[in-house]
């Protein structure tokens, strides 16, 4: 078998750079190091050598003459124990291919149900391990891992959200401090709540700076800190709560799923941020939901429907939602902004900045035209593309130094897929 690391999908890291390459071969070595002391600490536990100076196990040895903390011995005892019948997974960790993130993931599921699919399996996940991004693979995993054991991962997922927890308590000195422990969906509409208000209030403070000196100002130099405005997201999301009148405007969209009717049908669902979850952890959440129809035509655009609110929603059967209205409309090609439903498929679409080094949300990224526009680019779904504002700008100064592709006008690094 013959691996190799994918660093990235025609990206200029690949191009030839010496101190690149010596940076992905020295990468390729650490896996290469990290597998030999996995090997070597499964034979060592297997000698027993550690119990003639008086250790309880391995773990304890490795912890009092490596000088490691118990969780880094126990790991390496772990994956020593699994790899030793993971021959697969073993070999591509030895060659460099697959990296220690990899190798936790994949020995966490040796077990129970999904124990048997991984050992007959074995060629699959390493496969996609070393062609995808560790981004793509975790996302990817999550779906073997459902198909694998779905009632597992439902109780699970059911277990999960029976555990969420919040609470904030009043200190001695009068300061208030909480936590929050929230399942998958409740996390997202958050996490993603409070990142929206976060980037408001650094916005709010980088205007400040700018009038305040003069000048571009320097992250140190804000009025607050990253974790302050963390705090005041809190404050200002209890307010905007407290202050909401019955029957306002609708909020934007909590979460985005993707998911096919047949999904609908079988076990698995996805997050827009990639997240898989099983249909049924959804099913809470759709009584009242606004259900968006969109039509993916793979050789043509996507176009969506109108909202409808879905009014009855049981745990055991979820009627089938009438959408009626016509398409919402594209906004017109000649037009210099993405906007409407043009701008909204593209992020369902992309979900993320699409440069290949860069896995920015959809929510901080511009739509950017792949021929630009004032070179005859149209404001359609084929041209467009999400990028975060620095590689927005990356590709600009990339253009204007090196030129546009002359046959079609196209930066000459290919778009990477988008993930379905």
């Amino acid at each position: 078998m013959v691996v190799d690391v994918r660093v990235g999908s025609g990206s200029e890291g690949d191009s030839g750079d010496p101190r690149c390459l010596a940076m992905k071969a020295s990468l390729q070595e650490k896996a290469r190091m990290d597998a030999r002391v996995a090997r070597e600490v499964a034979e060592f536990e297997a000698s027993r050598a550690w119990l003639s100076v008086g250790a309880c196990s391995a773990s304890a040895w490795m912890r009092h003459e490596g000088h490691l903390s118990g969780t880094e011995a126990g790991r390496l005892v772990h994956w020593g124990r699994a790899l030793s019948h993971l021959p697969l997974i073993e070999r591509a960790f030895a060659e460099g291919a697959i990296t220690g993130d990899h190798v936790a993931l994949l020995v966490a599921l040796d077990q129970g149900a999904t124990h048997e699919p991984l050992c007959r399996q074995q060629q699959l996940v390493v496969d996609l391990a070393c062609n995808h991004t560790f981004a793509e693979f975790k996302h990817l995993l999550g779906y073997w891992h459902r198909c694998a054991d779905p009632d597992g991962t439902t109780e699970a997922a059911e277990q999960r959200r029976n555990r969420r927890d919040a609470y904030l308590v009043r200190g001695l000195d009068g300061t208030w401090v909480g936590r929050m422990n929230l399942d998958d969906v409740s996390g997202t509409i958050v996490a993603d709540e409070l990142a929206r208000l976060e980037q408001l209030l650094f916005d709010a403070d980088r205007i400040e700076a700018t009038a305040r000196l003069g000048r571009t100002p320097l992250t140190s130099e804000l009025l607050r800190t990253p974790a302050q405005r963390r705090a005041d997201a809190h404050v200002w999301m209890a307010r905007r709560s407290a202050s909401r009148t019955e029957g306002g405007a609708k909020p934007a969209p909590l979460f985005n799923v993707h998911v096919g009717w047949e999904t609908l049908q079988g076990a698995l669902a996805e997050l827009e941020d990639g997240t898989p979850v099983c249909a049924q952890e959804l099913l809470s959440w759709l009584e009242g939901a606004d259900i968006v129809r969109i039509r993916h035509d793979p050789e043509g655009p996507m176009t969506l429907s109108h909202a409808t609110r879905l009014s009855e929603v049981t745990m055991r059967c979820v009627e089938r939602a009438v959408f009626d209205g016509p398409d919402r409309k594209e906004c017109p090609s000649t037009d210099r902004i993405f906007t409407g439903a043009t701008r909204r498929a593209i992020e369902i679409r992309d979900r993320h900045c699409t440069h290949p080094y860069c896995d920015r949300p959809a929510r901080y990224c511009q739509i950017d035209h792949i021929k630009p526009y004032t070179q005859g680019g149209l404001t359609t779904q084929d041209n467009g593309r999400l990028l975060c504002g620095f590689h927005n700008r990356w590709y600009y100064h990339h253009q204007q130094r090196f030129g546009p592709d002359k046959d079609s006008g196209t930066d000459p690094e290919p778009r990477p897929p988008a993930r379905e």
